[in-house]
């Protein structure tokens, strides 16, 4: 007699694994990080480390709370409470001016804090969605419609890149001897 597998379908697997790669990024990013380094601007049109970090969680809470059917947890959490920010409650950062970015100023501890909820409700979300969801169209707005597997690989790759700017900006503030 054979018992049934416990381990998670494989798309569940593969994308909890790369939306966990992005949370354990921004966590070597953020390991040690001042404040000073988190703010740090190599030009002051360019995006800090803090910005960075905050946005990608942003658009990861807004992009699979949409498509989950869930509050997002940066009001469901008390995030946008403790960070404080001079936006709307629904701001991801899309668009934001230099100034816009500068206001963003939050430590490691906040960040990885707000980075690690958005990530449990992500894997939450994941562990329901079967191989027939990824098909379901999301979003009607662009040509061809948006399926539930390709927001959610976009929502990867966008992060991805955000941490990975996040850690070069992070490696100029230790070169410039933030």
């Amino acid at each position: 007699m054979t018992t049934p597998s416990t381990a998670p379908a494989p798309h569940v697997a593969l994308l909890t694994d790369a939306f966990g790669r992005i949370a354990g990024t921004a966590h070597r990013v953020l390991r040690g990080a001042t404040t000073e380094r988190l703010t740090y601007r190599p030009d002051p049109e360019a995006n800090t480390v803090a910005w960075l970090v905050w946005h990608l969680a942003r658009v990861q809470d807004d992009h699979v709370a949409d498509v989950a059917g869930t509050e997002q947890r940066w009001t469901a959490g008390g995030w946008a409470a403790r960070f404080a920010l001079p936006f709307d409650v629904a701001d991801t950062g899309y668009g934001h001016t230099p100034e816009q970015v500068a206001a963003v100023r939050a430590d490691a501890a906040l960040l990885r804090g707000y980075l690690d909820d958005v990530t449990a409700a992500t894997t939450a979300y994941l562990e329901k969605v079967t191989a027939e969801d990824l098909e379901r169209v999301v979003d009607t707005g662009w040509d061809p419609p948006v399926t539930l597997g390709v927001r959610l690989v976009s929502v990867v790759g966008d992060d991805l890149q955000h941490v990975g700017q996040a850690a070069y900006v992070l490696g100029l503030a230790e070169r410039a001897g933030v």
